[in-house]
């Protein structure tokens, strides 16, 4: 039966490869784009009841395309034909990711970027340009609100939901005002600062909206006392890190109406096992700090991506003024970091099986879906690979410098450079296709860069033809909320009959 399965797919791949010898297949294929580009003309003005926002963090146009091909192969396919469901959406634009004070940017000034509507400095969370980084005394005054904000003020539900720790760089830019993006919890925080009367990320989670209905991902060990052990793990680096004593955890449920249900869960079990019709608030950790890469997930104790997204969608419909929610791929960008393409690529893939997910759970007739990524890496995908060369394969001839192979995904920068003997390491003489192989590095660094280029947006949904060409990236809460009715900007607005 198996045999007759793989010839089955074979044979499909075989037959799609001897199609595209024929000039009417692609004829045919760009009619059918044709029809599809023309459809587009019949723009869907609907107000936006629901709006959801993937972050791929550190997803840039390189990544995008080496997804594709990699999620094409998953499916038996060469890959460069595929198509990732984000790529379905009718309408994409360009997105400029610089910071006010950088050019090649971080997470925390692009996320307050589109989050806020304001760009600012690196390393800042929710606060303008005018504050400056670690410098507690610059943040009153300077603090801007979010979208995530924006929909609460207008009645509807909220949520976020991530594959980082909870108080991290993308999420906390919907809910705190941070100088500094590493003040995860008092622990991390300079005692000038704290004397000042500034709060950790993870206080301001509890305290600044504390009616977000959902909130999901890891970050664990910043919510409890200073040598309080996991719940789940038994090393000192998964215990409490906070100074104040407090158990966030628990005050996360005092502030919660008496009327109301209200769950913690830390693990995959306890999620899915609520029941969503009797569950008003969920804070979901299931991590110490980050969540483990897609790769690495414990099946039995770590939800995926899409099954976090499903929870929160479930959840969030049910309130009739519609929804917002923020959802983050968080670990695409560790996976580059450390010059692991492949973790980071199935990172994305995961992504994209939570953005088909959240398809299926709403319409586009009511929810504005964007995604798009903070930034990009110094990441590249080259080297005259055949048609259907595994993503993670090597290029189609050696070098004729050293006279030795190398992979197609290679970094700029990172801890993928190596030399042995005075000369660039032989790829075969490691398994490259390793999940944590570390592709080759042009230039050594302990931790890989991120790039300065524009990364991609992608929408559907009411008024996702308003983002459309290059634009600045704190301009997408803006459209956003225009979609969507709240913030600043409601004139055009037909009040409830």
């Amino acid at each position: 039966m198996l045999l007759l399965f793989l010839s089955l797919l074979a044979g499909a791949c075989l037959s799609s490869l001897v199609q595209e010898k024929n000039p009417e297949y692609w004829r045919a294929q760009a009619q059918q784009t044709l029809h599809k580009a023309l459809e587009l003309q019949k723009l869907n003005t609907n107000v936006a009841k629901n709006v959801i926002l993937f972050v791929g963090d550190g997803m840039g146009v390189t990544t995008v395309s080496a997804a594709r091909i990699l999620k094409g192969q998953l499916h038996h396919m060469p890959g460069e034909e595929f198509q990732l469901e984000m790529e379905k959406f009718p309408f994409l634009a360009l997105s400029k990711t610089y910071n006010t004070n950088a050019q090649v940017p971080d997470s925390a000034g692009t996320a307050t970027a589109f989050l806020c509507g304001v760009k600012s400095k690196k390393g800042t969370l929710g606060v303008s340009a005018a504050a400056s980084r670690s410098q507690c005394n610059t943040t009153k005054g300077n603090e801007i609100t979010s979208i995530l904000r924006w929909a609460k003020d207008a009645g509807k539900s909220v949520g976020i939901v991530t594959t980082t720790r909870v108080n991290h760089a993308t999420p906390s830019a919907a809910y705190a005002h941070s100088v500094d993006r590493t003040w995860y919890s008092d622990n991390e925080m300079p005692s000038e600062a704290l004397g000042q009367g500034c709060k950790d990320i993870a206080h301001q989670l509890m305290h600044n909206i504390p009616d977000i209905e959902v909130v999901l991902g890891g970050g664990r060990k910043y919510m409890f006392p200073k040598g309080t052990p996991d719940v789940e793990y038994g090393n000192k680096e998964a215990r409490g890190t906070r100074l104040d004593g407090q158990r966030l955890t628990d005050i996360w449920r005092e502030k919660k109406p008496p009327n109301k249900n209200a769950y913690y869960v830390w693990n995959r079990r306890q999620l899915l096992k609520l029941d969503w019709n009797h569950v008003d608030f969920l804070l979901g950790l299931f991590e110490p700090k980050d969540m483990m890469y897609e790769l690495n997930r414990n099946r039995w104790t770590d939800p995926s991506l899409t099954e976090m997204v499903e929870v929160a969608i479930k959840i969030l419909r049910k309130n009739p003024e519609g929804f917002f929610l923020l959802v983050e791929g968080g670990r695409i960008d560790h996976g580059h970091h450390a010059g692991k393409a492949k973790q980071a690529l199935h990172e994305v893939v995961e992504m994209d099986r939570a953005i088909a997910r959240a398809g299926a759970l709403t319409s586009s007739e009511d929810t504005l879906t964007v995604v798009t990524a903070d930034h990009s890496h110094v990441f590249t995908l080259g080297g005259h690979a055949p048609r259907g060369n595994s993503i993670f394969g090597l290029a189609a001839s050696l070098s004729d410098r050293d006279k030795k192979p190398f992979t197609s995904l290679l970094y700029g920068n990172g801890p993928g450079y190596k030399v042995v003997a005075g000369e660039r390491e032989n790829v075969l003489a490691v398994d490259y296709a390793d999940k944590n192989y570390r592709a080759q590095a042009a230039v050594p660094l302990s931790k890989e860069t991120h790039g300065s280029e524009d990364v991609p947006v992608f929408s559907k949904g009411p008024m996702a033809h308003l983002l459309h060409g290059v634009f600045e990236q704190n301009y997408i809460p803006h459209a956003m909320a225009y979609a969507s009715c709240i913030g600043s900007n409601t004139d055009h607005c037909q009040p409830h009959s």
